[in-house]
């Protein structure tokens, strides 16, 4: 068998640097590029295009994992960086990070679409000129009424969240595996059941 060139697929997870951030809703794309990364011993030891990266094989493909160290507010500087340094295709991207309009839990895939309020989406269509481009929300709910949205995102999960969580962060390393070695419509069939 003849071995062809080696694609590789870059996944943005998004959030916001330092333990201060950690455990917060803002923050379930880096927690789940941390679970992707110790589920095949990807260590983030690369510091590079404004992001901390782990990169590795997953399912005989090559995969980069990528958590811009920008703020949430100026992802899309990172991105771009890594696009015009490695000369990567956005087709190649995905996206992942937190969703108000999806409950905790749950997740939605998307290839395409509107920043729909999230600054570091907006950052990001910015950056690269499209709303093109394959993402995974992860569902941390709306807060409720009279809460500011700011609050709440920079909020951690509460406790009785801590399952649906665990559950969602699993699910998404899943749909991100799956994705790596089929076309990012049949992961969208398979995971937006």
């Amino acid at each position: 068998m003849q071995k062809g060139r080696l694609l590789m697929k870059w996944i943005v997870g998004l959030g916001n640097p330092g333990p201060a951030y950690e455990k917060t809703r803002h923050n379930v794309g880096f927690m789940a590029l941390d679970e992707l990364a110790s589920r095949h011993g990807f260590t983030f030891n690369q510091s590079k295009c404004k992001s901390v990266i782990a990169e590795g094989i997953i399912n005989g493909q090559k995969a980069v994992l990528m958590k811009p160290m920008t703020y949430m507010n100026l992802s899309g500087e990172a991105v771009r960086a890594y696009m015009d340094y490695y000369k990567v295709h956005l087709d190649d991207m995905i996206v992942v990070y937190d969703d108000l309009d999806t409950a905790v839990g749950r997740i939605r895939l998307r290839y395409q679409g509107s920043a729909g309020g999230h600054n570091g989406i907006k950052s990001i269509i910015q950056h690269t000129g499209t709303q093109s481009f394959n993402r995974v929300r992860m569902g941390i709910s709306r807060p409720t009424p009279g809460r500011a949205v700011v609050d709440y995102v920079l909020g951690t999960f509460p406790k009785q969240e801590q399952e649906p969580l665990q559950q969602m962060i699993h699910s998404t390393c899943d749909a991100l595996e799956h994705s790596l070695s089929h076309t990012f419509e049949q992961t969208m069939q398979r995971f937006n059941g």
